[in-house]
């Protein structure tokens, strides 16, 4: 099982764009292969970065306004964030990908296990072990990085969220039902990079190689995460 994380702008013209990226990672998973993505809508909740730099210097009634306008989030039709880059949204829209229903944070996949994958997406569960993220850890998958720095390593928040005294905050999403709001953990990866270098000089299983004009990592996620939760309660001690 596959978990990509890819800047296409690093791997440089390839015919037919992010499409043929992704059918090139399914064939070389095979049949028995599941390529999975990390799909998520920002965009959806008004207590995002992203959203609140969309909304930034309006006033009240103007953010008002903006919010009334805000669609629903629908996970076969809500298109991923640009944010998240257009390998996502590609695997998003293949034939036979599922989506996890979370407002925010979902995840698609394609293949065998894409079901058991994003089947189960609590709301009040955004990165964590009971969120595909936590399933790609139960699973053993592996992580291929296409290009994008170990800051940008979205597993990482398993090794935060195990952490004594996780803060909790209100998120507020436009869910599929109108808005919704839940208090789940408060997620931050301002950390990832000074944490993905401690990472890297420990572990194992972590090979490089390079794709078209892209240094790429491929990274177990089970070994990352457990050096990761270990960096990160020796320097919070």
């Amino acid at each position: 099982m596959l978990h990509v994380q890819a800047s296409l702008r690093a791997l440089g013209p390839v015919p037919g764009g992010a499409g043929t990226v992704v059918e090139a990672l399914l064939e070389a998973l095979g049949p028995g292969g599941t390529l999975v993505a990390y799909t998520a809508t920002p965009e959806n909740s008004a207590t995002s970065r992203v959203h609140q730099a969309a909304t930034a210097g309006r006033s009240p009634a103007e953010v008002a306004d903006y919010q009334a306008r805000m669609p629903r989030f629908d996970p076969a039709a809500t298109a991923a964030s640009p944010t998240m880059g257009a390998l996502s949204e590609a695997v998003r829209t293949h034939p036979g990908a599922l989506r996890s229903r979370h407002p925010q944070t979902s995840w698609a996949a394609v293949g065998p296990l894409a079901r058991e994958i994003t089947r189960r997406h609590p709301d009040t569960c955004h990165l964590g072990p009971d969120s595909p993220l936590g399933r790609l850890y139960d699973l053993d998958a592996r992580v291929l990085m296409i290009g994008v720095p170990m800051d940008r390593f979205t597993a990482f928040h398993l090794a935060d969220l195990r952490l004594p005294d996780v803060a909790v905050r209100e998120y507020r999403c436009v869910g599929e039902g109108g808005w919704t709001a839940f208090e789940a953990p408060d997620l931050d990866d301002l950390h990832f990079g000074p944490l993905g270098a401690e990472v890297l000089k420990a572990a194992r299983g972590v090979t490089t190689g390079r794709i078209g004009s892209a240094d790429c990592r491929l990274v177990p996620v089970r070994e990352a995460v457990d050096l990761a939760e270990s960096v990160l309660r020796r320097t919070r001690h």
